[in-house]
C-alpha cells in the first residue's frame, strides 16, 4: 500500500509550498489551513477588494496571544520576582524592537506579500507579520501551539533572553537596597578617568563597603562602570 502525504499534495502552489516550509523551519509549526497562513503574511498594500484578507486582525490576535504566553512563562522561570520586575521583562520581549530584529533574525519577509511598489517600513511589517503568524498558529493550533512554538523554539533560536536580563538588571540599585538592608556604609570611588581618543573615556570605579574596597567596574560612562562594580559585588557577597 502506498503511502500518502496529503499535507504535500501536489495541487499546492509554489509560493504555498514555500509558506508551509518556512512555517515549519522557522516556527516548528506544521500548519493545517494554510488559509490562516496566507492572511498572516499579507500586509494590506496588497489587498484591493474589502473580501480579501489582510494580517492586520491576526496580528492583533498574536500580539494578545504572545503576551500572555511570555507573561506565564516569566512568571513560572522567576517565582522570586514581583510584578514590576516581570512586567519590565516583559516589556522587553514583546516590544516593537525585540520583535522586529526576531522577525529578522527568521528571515519573514521572503514570505511576505506586499506592494514592492510602495515605500512600506519592513523592519515593521516584518515585526507586524510574527505575531500575524502566532495568531494563525493559535486559530490552528490553539494556545498549546503557540505556547510550544514560543517558549521551546522562538525563545530558544532567536531571543538572547540572558542579554534581555542582563539590560534590565540595576545592579546598582540592587546592592543599594543590600547594603540598606545590612546597615552598611556604600560608597562608589572614582579610580581613574581615562582619554582613549575620539572623545571616548574609560572610567575605572570601585565599591566600597564600611571603608572597604570591594568590586570593580570599567565603562564608557561612570553609570556603566558603577553597573560593572555593583555586580562584581554583588557576585562577591553571594547576592547573585
Amino acid at each position: 500500500m502506498a503511502l500518502r502525504f496529503p499535507f504535500f499534495n501536489p495541487s499546492r502552489t509554489p509560493e504555498e509550498l514555500e509558506l508551509i516550509r518556512f512555517v515549519l523551519k522557522r516556527f516548528n509549526y506544521r500548519p493545517k489551513n494554510l488559509d490562516y497562513f496566507l492572511h498572516a503574511t499579507t500586509h494590506k498594500s496588497l489587498i484591493s477588494t474589502a473580501k480579501q484578507q489582510d494580517n492586520e486582525r491576526l496580528e492583533f490576535l498574536g500580539d494578545a496571544v504572545l503576551d500572555t504566553v511570555v507573561a506565564e512563562y516569566l512568571f513560572h522561570r522567576f517565582p522570586s520576582e514581583n510584578e514590576g520586575y516581570l512586567t519590565k521583562i516583559k516589556s522587553k520581549i514583546v516590544n516593537r524592537k525585540t520583535l522586529a530584529e526576531i522577525a529578522q533574525n527568521m528571515e519573514i519577509r521572503s514570505i511576505l506579500r506586499f506592494h514592492t511598489g510602495r515605500t512600506i517600513n519592513l523592519a515593521g511589517l516584518e515585526g507586524n507579520a510574527f505575531e500575524a503568524i502566532l495568531g494563525a498558529i493559535y486559530l490552528d493550533g490553539g494556545y498549546q501551539s503557540v505556547q510550544t512554538t514560543v517558549c521551546n523554539h522562538i525563545f530558544r533560536n532567536y531571543i538572547d533572553l540572558n542579554r534581555v536580563l542582563e539590560e534590565e538588571i540595576d545592579f546598582k540599585s540592587k546592592l543599594f537596597i543590600w547594603s540598606q538592608k545590612k546597615r552598611l556604609k556604600l560608597d562608589f570611588v572614582l579610580i581613574s578617568e581615562e582619554q582613549i581618543g575620539d572623545g571616548n573615556r574609560k572610567y575605572t570605579i570601585n565599591v566600597q563597603i564600611n571603608d572597604t574596597m570591594y568590586g570593580r567596574g570599567v565603562g564608557s560612562s561612570k553609570k556603566m562602570a558603577e553597573q560593572a562594580a555593583s555586580k562584581e559585588t554583588l557576585i562577591l557577597m553571594g547576592e547573585i
